[in-house]
């Protein structure tokens, strides 16, 4: 019989957002990927889940993905986690999920935590159409990328580091125009979460006189009606 692979969401922040389907699963899978095992290791100590784990991140999934659908395929079960949120989602998984696809591997993604969603439904922007864009590329077609979007006529959500914050928020007020309304949300289900609103020049103003400090979900209004 074939095995099957499991990928499932860990807490962005808060650890009691992990759910108990997560955790059955967790308990019974004969091994568990990890993007970075220090971390996972922490999550599965507080939940009292045994299962062996192994590192499964962007530096060698290209090597291991082959050996890794072939073990599937014999009989073994195995979940995906990343570090926090949705595996595949600006994290490593796609690699392994197309290759367990392309297979015929049985994937199983539960549903869980994303920092996505929490940003733009508390940004008070509107969320029925909207497009997701992650992390903008670190260097070569970064303004591009951003020109593109300029008449984007959906909400615009893209993640970012502290210390690219402020160069990315000065880039968007170029081309999307310091006035765009927008909202930046940090540290979400975390102890010293926050959620700001207004323009992106005030976001600017924010950020240049308060240092930066967590992961950011920035959340930018759709161009407006001509």
């Amino acid at each position: 019989m074939q095995g099957k692979l499991f990928v499932v969401p860990t807490p962005v922040g808060n650890l009691s957002d992990m759910t108990f389907r997560a955790i059955e699963v967790l308990k019974s899978v004969d091994l568990i990927l990890a993007e970075d095992t220090r971390v996972s290791s922490k999550l599965l100590h507080h939940f009292e889940i045994g299962t062996p784990l192994i590192a499964h991140h962007q530096h060698n999934e290209h090597h291991t993905v082959p050996g890794l659908v072939r073990r599937i395929q014999s009989g073994e079960t195995f979940a995906l986690v990343s570090d926090a949120g949705t595996p595949a989602i600006s994290d490593p998984g796609y690699l392994l999920v197309r290759a367990c696809v392309q297979e015929g591997v049985e994937v199983d993604c539960l549903p869980g935590a994303t920092a996505l969603i929490p940003a733009l439904v508390n940004s008070g922007i509107p969320c029925e159409r909207f497009v997701f864009e992650g992390f903008l590329p670190p260097k070569k077609g970064r303004q591009s990328r951003l020109e593109a979007l300029a008449a984007e006529e959906r909400t615009i959500v893209l993640y970012e580091s502290p210390h690219k914050l402020l160069k990315t928020l000065g880039q968007c007020a170029e081309v999307f125009g310091d006035d765009r309304p927008a909202s930046i949300s940090r540290e979400l289900s975390k102890k010293f979460e926050e959620t700001l609103r207004g323009s992106l020049a005030e976001l600017i103003e924010h950020f240049s006189a308060h240092e930066p400090k967590g992961e950011f979900v920035l959340v930018i209004a759709a161009a407006p009606k001509k």
